[in-house]
């Protein structure tokens, strides 16, 4: 008998899957051949599920901490950096369906993508004390901040717009809600010739860098399918 492929992969994951169809899914990138549904909806879906089980670990875990101390140290656990190495150790990219010849398992940014969709797939599947132990398994969950050397998205996407001749990245305020005790401040960021990304946090800071992640991500994963 041929063995489950997929099996292994649970195994490594740790969560058997009862709905099957999720977790193909979760394995799919956009440029395989016939594809209907790619990761993409559910890499959104993870994406909110790992901010909040991080933010929800980090808030108990340091009780001294303020808002911009969590936002760093759970920002050094959902950076891109940190998610492919997490996908990577699972060997995700022996199970993933693409386009034949991409280079998966070189793309920090696919990388990344499927971690958060495979977390939006527990997550449908079993619910968010699953999504919780998958989080707890393959996460170091150190707590560490980013560290000095380590650009911050703004930062970094400054530098690849800059590379390019397409100037600095405009920021602007889209939106202020909430009292002033605890304001919901959304911002956009946009670079000539492209879309631009908002995010919403507590502060004009948090927002800001958690645009800037956005739009990061979506440049590099153009350049890796162009």
């Amino acid at each position: 008998m041929t063995a489950d492929p997929l099996q292994t992969l649970e195994k490594n994951i740790g969560h058997s899957f009862a709905n099957r169809d999720i977790l193909h899914q979760a394995l799919c990138h956009s440029s395989h051949s016939g594809t209907k549904t790619s990761y993409e909806r559910l890499e959104f879906l993870g994406d909110r599920v790992l901010g909040l089980l991080l933010a929800h670990y980090f808030y108990v875990a340091f009780p001294n901490d303020d808002e911009g101390a969590l936002s760093l140290r759970l920002h050094g656990e959902a950076r891109m950096s940190t998610l492919a190495d997490v996908a990577r150790a699972l060997s995700l990219a022996d199970y993933i369906q693409s386009q034949t010849g991409l280079d998966i398992a070189g793309n920090d940014g696919v990388m990344a993508d499927v971690v958060e969709s495979v977390m939006a797939a527990i997550y449908l599947d079993a619910g968010l004390d699953a999504a919780k132990a998958f989080l707890e398994r393959h996460w170091s969950l150190t707590g560490n901040e980013v560290r000095p050397n380590q650009k911050d998205p703004k930062s970094s996407l400054q530098e690849w717009s800059l590379r390019r001749g397409l100037g600095l990245p405009k920021y602007r305020q889209v939106s202020k809600t909430g009292p002033d005790h605890a304001p919901q401040m959304t911002y956009e960021v946009k670079i000539e010739g492209y879309d631009a990304k908002s995010a919403t946090g507590r502060s004009r800071k948090v927002a800001e860098q958690t645009a800037a992640g956005k739009l990061l991500k979506q440049l590099r994963e153009r350049a890796f399918r162009s």
